[in-house]
């Protein structure tokens, strides 16, 4: 059976789409869009938890040394990642930083919560949510 390049393309072009299509890559971006978070509560989370390190406004606590320094939130570097990306560093913590897991502190529910809030840090800041 002889195959042209066009079917071979196609071939393993939609190969990609339905593994992309079975695989868990991308449910926490999905459920992000359909959930949404409630920032409310995420505030209260985060004032609990997150301003340590982050501080009341998100860039950061004045005087604690932490190498690396904790994430600005409001910055374009945070705000501009998907909320799936951001969830996942919430729930798994950074490599090599004080950031720490939450998925052993916070449910789910709670760090959609915190997002929320953060993406709500970066509206007030003048940044891009």
């Amino acid at each position: 059976m002889h195959i042209t390049g066009r079917r071979m393309l196609l071939c393993a072009l939609l190969t990609v789409m339905f593994g992309l299509g079975f695989s868990n890559l991308g449910v926490k971006e999905l459920a992000a869009t359909a959930k949404g978070g409630d920032p409310v509560s995420g505030r209260e989370i985060y004032v609990n938890t997150c301003i340590r390190c982050h501080g009341i406004d998100g860039k950061g606590a004045l005087g604690i040394k932490l190498v690396p320094p904790p994430a600005d939130l409001t910055s374009l570097a945070v705000q501009s990642r998907l909320d799936g990306t951001l969830f996942r560093r919430i729930h798994e913590g950074k490599p090599n930083t004080a950031m720490g897991a939450w998925k052993h502190s916070l449910s789910d529910e709670e760090i959609w919560d915190v997002l929320a809030y953060v993406r709500r840090l970066g509206i007030e800041s003048g940044g891009q949510p």
